[in-house]
């Protein structure tokens, strides 16, 4: 069991270091999360999510239920503080898995949050710059009709 949740906690901290930096598997990791996040995939997430949240809670208690042994006895007994040992490393992987995985989503939601506001900016500025050329523009056009009479009345002048 240890050796799957070791597998987990690596998976999850290669792909929090996916999102962190810009590159091409970060689009797909992305994309992969925003799919998961349709349909059934949030019911399926949160049982999971429960299940591993009872399995946490159960090894919790197994570490509990150990040191309330070991207490009660007044000696160390090796098996228990194997068991302990054993239990213990169980319960950290379990809850840091827990911890990385809360971590992820919010990466994801704010990565999702920033790129709409990227966007948001892009178009802010597009606006911005269509309005300042039609600005100059217009500014351009009234010069070129003041300019237009003085060139009259100076070639009638002439």
């Amino acid at each position: 069991m240890i050796q799957i949740l070791f597998a987990l906690v690596l998976a999850e901290m290669a792909l929090i270091l996916s999102l962190l930096f810009r590159t091409p598997l970060r689009t797909l990791v992305i994309v992969g999360l925003d799919r998961s996040k349709q349909g059934r995939g949030p019911l399926v997430a949160k049982s999971v999510g429960g299940t591993v949240l009872v399995f946490f809670s159960s090894t919790l208690y197994g570490v509990f239920s150990v040191q309330k042994r070991l207490t009660e006895a007044g000696f160390v007994n090796p098996t228990d503080e194997v068991l302990m040992a054993h239990r213990l490393l169980e319960a950290s992987l379990i809850g840091f898995s827990l911890f990385l995985v809360l971590i992820i989503d919010r990466l994801h939601c704010y990565i999702k949050e920033l790129n709409l506001l990227r966007k948001f900016n892009e178009e802010v500025k597009n606006v911005k710059n269509d309005y300042e050329q039609r600005k100059n523009a217009d500014a351009e056009m009234k010069t070129t009709e003041i300019k237009q009479p003085k060139l009259q009345k100076l070639k009638s002048e002439e």
